[in-house]
């Protein structure tokens, strides 16, 4: 059942051109090139035009895929681009190049399967292994790493890019252009994931590492503005967004705004080193740690324990248990109180003296870590009875003992 709905969601979710707007050819010295299928005698591009490869990518499902690689010799980043799902490559070539230009980046795009002149049947499991196809023709081919790489989803392709971001730990930027939730929440209006939907991105977009773009026009009447609000609010790295007040879903990149919001984008993921990128992981691996126990503290109790050092050894010894400082590892010996000598005992592990007969725990008032006699004006008292009187001889608590083999009937010490 759920298979069937997921088909039937696919039908929904994917509009390929019919027929397709370019042909593919092969010149005489055996590179390929593209011609338009209303007017095959004319190549797109200009035939002594060099930026432009066409490339046929394998894909490990058996189709073989359409891909245009843009280069510009200014470049520092490239940006690869999943379009939407009513479009193909010779409708986006015009686009592309102006991206190519005013954003100075290399520009790959390719076609799903069953686009364009690419082979097969568009599926979403079709377009995880397309793009999947595209990144590894970028690493072999043209060199490309995912510290330089910036992937742009518009629409549909927002599942791809997303699925592909959220296994490149170390991606530069990603662009989400009029993006969904999923597909399922494209038709209705659902609060839960199904099996059966398709495009999860609003799983996926918590998985992604690197600053995320959201583009979105306010009166999209296909994919709900609520879409990229919702992926802008859960991704780890939201940058700041651009709502386009009266665009719809196929003509925010008419507006002024669209492209100049992009430029300052691209601009800033070039600024963003790599030491800057580290900078923030170790801020954000700080937040994580925060509330986690350090390893200079004695079990959970938030208060800095004193740093014992072996007499013999000079190593610091601590408690298997709770991380306190009990002996030392290596000669056994008993670690002292830095300012009375007495035994370092664990608030958690109860490594302190206690009452024999009622088991209370009293404390040192001066250091708080063991009890003893008030002789030495450490005055301490039984929680049980709150009485501070004991025998310097014995340490036994006669609130609580009674009578030692001493006797009660002499004169007391302390």
């Amino acid at each position: 059942m759920g298979c069937m709905v997921s088909q039937l969601a696919a039908k929904f979710a994917f509009f390929p051109p019919s027929p397709p707007t370019y042909q593919i050819k092969k010149r005489d010295d055996g590179k390929l090139t593209v011609v338009s299928s209303s007017t095959p005698s004319i190549p797109i591009p200009n035939a002594d035009d060099t930026s432009l490869d066409v490339l046929l990518i394998d894909t490990k499902r058996g189709n073989k895929i359409v891909a245009f690689y843009l280069r510009n010799p200014y470049a520092r980043l490239t940006l690869l681009y999943s379009h939407g799902n009513a479009a193909d490559l010779g409708q986006l070539y015009d686009l592309f190049v102006q991206l190519k230009l005013n954003l100075r980046v290399n520009l790959m795009g390719y076609d799903y399967s069953g686009y364009g002149a690419s082979t097969g049947k568009p599926s979403e499991s079709n377009t995880y292994s397309d793009i999947e196809a595209v990144y590894q023709c970028l690493e072999t081919e043209y060199g490309v790493s995912q510290e330089d790489l910036i992937l742009y989803g518009q629409s549909v392709g927002s599942g791809p890019t997303l699925h592909l971001a959220s296994k490149l730990p170390r991606l530069r930027g990603v662009v989400l252009h009029s993006a969904i939730l999923s597909g399922l929440r494209v038709l209705c209006h659902v609060k839960f994931t199904f099996c059966f939907d398709i495009y999860k991105n609003i799983n996926k977009i918590k998985k992604v590492k690197c600053p995320v773009l959201v583009i979105h026009g306010t009166e999209d009447d296909v994919v709900n503005w609520l879409h990229g609000n919702g992926l802008w609010k859960m991704a780890r790295e939201p940058y700041e967004p651009l709502w386009i007040k009266g665009g719809g879903h196929c003509n925010l990149e008419l507006y002024p705004d669209y492209i100049r919001h992009l430029c300052r984008f691209v601009q800033e993921m070039e600024k963003l080193t790599t030491e800057t990128r580290l900078k923030k992981i170790r801020q954000s691996l700080r937040l994580h740690t925060r509330h986690k126990v350090s390893a200079n503290r004695c079990c959970k109790v938030k208060c800095w324990r004193p740093k014992f050092l072996c007499p013999d050894c000079s190593c610091r010894p601590s408690c298997t248990k709770c991380s306190c400082q009990p002996s030392c590892t290596e000669c056994s010996c008993q670690p002292s109180c830095t300012k009375c000598s007495c035994q370092p005992k664990c608030l958690e592990c109860c490594w302190r003296p206690s009452c024999p007969e009622c088991s209370c725990q009293p404390k040192c008032l001066k250091c708080c870590w063991r009890p003893s006699c008030k002789k030495c004006c450490w005055q301490p008292k039984c929680l049980k009875c709150s009485k501070p009187t004991c025998c310097i001889k014995c340490l036994c608590w006669q609130c609580c003992v009674g009578t030692h083999s001493g006797g009660l009937d002499r004169k007391e010490d302390g």
